[in-house]
């Protein structure tokens, strides 16, 4: 009859020992719950806290014999009540440099109420793991913008060779720091939303999405009115200094053979163009102006 009871103490005690580490077993006196995040994310001071929750299932156990420990890099060490709860227990540990994860368990000593006093009893949790992470984004400085908008993103562990994509599309990208890049917001239809990427030999890290809201191209033709032969310019101006590549502008017309003019295009770092418009055969009608990210604009023109 000892050896049943001994057997089936022993069996209890395995039950504890090997469940997971949120133990919610028949038999054990409390839960343990590592709240330790599988991934943090690098600080200077190198120091990352492990948190676990203590839950008391038994009222025969005595909760303030709660004696929580972890076991790290082979050392124990006592985990500490987090100031204003009750379950909550935190250990800051310092991460030796070099490296970017670490393994630990923890042990959980406590008391429990018997009928002739008090006995101390042991859970032992499973092996847990946690990682460094040195590079990742934190936020896009905004959520939306109009074309040529230089706009930050700011993380860490950015390098010189670091690129960002809009969508599918390449956006000239600028190295501020180790903690900061810049883009341009590219020509892309405007009124909608655009996954940005920062891409680097590490990989794809995604910061966030962009909406590209409409700006509108100034468009001035002095005259309006030209004659067989003449010419008129044609003046555009927008908000923002073109990004990088320039912008190429769209005109179409619904009079073709009273327009002749060549291809528009706004160089970087410039915020105006002008062009030449010549008379062709006599006729009235407009001039169509469509860049990506920019509202249409209608100009009209009479050829005498």
């Amino acid at each position: 009859m000892d050896t049943l009871a001994s057997k089936s103490t022993h069996r209890n005690w395995l039950i504890c020992l090997l469940a997971p580490l949120v133990l919610t077993m028949a038999g054990c006196n409390i839960n343990v719950i590592d709240l330790t995040p599988s991934t943090m994310k690098a600080n200077p001071s190198n120091v990352y806290t492990i948190t676990a929750q203590i839950k008391v299932k038994n009222s025969s156990v005595i909760k303030e014999s709660l004696r929580p420990q972890i076991v790290i890099d082979g050392k124990v060490h006592p985990m500490s009540l987090a100031p204003g709860s009750n379950n909550l227990f935190e250990y800051d540990y310092r991460m030796p440099s070099g490296r970017s994860e670490a393994a630990f368990y923890m042990l959980v000593h406590y008391d429990q109420k018997i009928e002739n006093g008090a006995t101390t009893k042991e859970i032992v949790t499973e092996l847990n793991r946690f990682s460094v992470e040195n590079r990742y984004t934190v936020e896009l400085e905004v959520n939306r913008a109009p074309v040529g908008t230089r706009v930050a993103v700011l993380g860490r562990g950015f390098t010189q060779t670091d690129k960002i994509l809009v969508g599918d599309t390449p956006a000239a990208t600028r190295f501020d720091s180790s903690t900061s890049l810049s883009f341009y917001v590219p020509s892309l239809p405007e009124g909608r939303g655009y996954a940005v990427k920062v891409m680097g030999i590490s990989g794809e890290i995604i910061a966030g999405t962009l909406r590209i809201d409409s700006s509108r191209v100034s468009v001035r033709l002095q005259p309006s009115t030209i004659a067989q032969g003449q010419s008129s310019l044609l003046v555009f101006t927008i908000p923002e200094e073109a990004p990088p590549g320039g912008l190429q502008i769209d005109v179409q017309t619904d009079i073709p053979d009273s327009v002749i003019m060549d291809f528009v295009r706004i160089e970087a770092g410039q915020r105006s163009t002008s062009i030449p418009v010549q008379g062709g055969s006599p006729g009235s009608g407009n001039l169509f102006i469509t860049m990506p990210g920019y509202s249409e604009v209608v100009v009209p023109i009479t050829v005498n």
